[in-house]
């Protein structure tokens, strides 16, 4: 299973991936989940690393992400498709630009699924069609409040949809509802 992390851009989809894979592994860890392997597929700088560097030492973070930081290129998007389509663990997830393009429609052809993470639900849409487009099977819709107190789950099924908050780089978001539940989907897709 491929799943991509998709959206707008600021949504906070490397805060939930960096929560996700708390979460997933947690569940690893006593035997329940297949490890969760994850690809970053935008040259910003934020890789799985960052979120823990910015939680130990924000300056250091902040110095490195500018060090990290590239354009992203053709060749780029062709190294990281090539990746996504040779990925071959039951559990793979992949933390896209929040654009609309070529280059992401390369990377994310080899998916098999995708989670739409929106602070602006207007935007929504478009990610459904372009996944739609990409006979990616949407199992998840997601508001990133920023500026909300706790999360909501509306529903769980057949997609999940709801919201979580605060995502915020330094944050530890593992434990928080949606995470959670989303953990969980992802968990049990993976093992069917």
């Amino acid at each position: 299973m491929k799943v991509v992390l998709c959206g707008p851009p600021h949504s906070g989809k490397s805060c939930l991936r960096e929560g996700l894979k708390q979460a997933i592994l947690a569940v690893h860890r006593v035997g329940k989940a297949p490890y969760p392997y994850f690809i970053t597929a935008c040259p910003d700088g934020e890789g799985s690393w960052y979120i823990e560097t910015v939680r130990n030492n924000p300056d250091l973070a902040a110095r490195l992400k500018r060090e990290y930081k590239a354009k992203f290129t053709w060749a780029f998007a062709e190294r990281i498709a090539f990746e996504v389509k040779n990925a071959s663990l039951p559990l793979t997830l992949i933390d896209v630009g929040g654009r609309i393009d070529g280059k992401n429609r390369l990377i994310m052809e080899h998916a098999t699924h995708g989670v739409i993470l929106a602070g602006d639900l207007g935007k929504v849409g478009e990610w459904e069609r372009f996944c739609r487009d990409l006979n990616l099977k949407v199992i998840a819709i997601i508001h990133s409040d920023y500026e909300g107190k706790f999360d909501a789950i509306e529903c769980e099924s057949p997609i999940l949809r709801g919201s979580v908050h605060y995502l915020e780089r330094g944050e530890d978001v593992s434990q928080r509802a949606m995470v959670q539940a989303l953990a969980r989907v992802l968990v049990r897709l993976s093992q069917v």
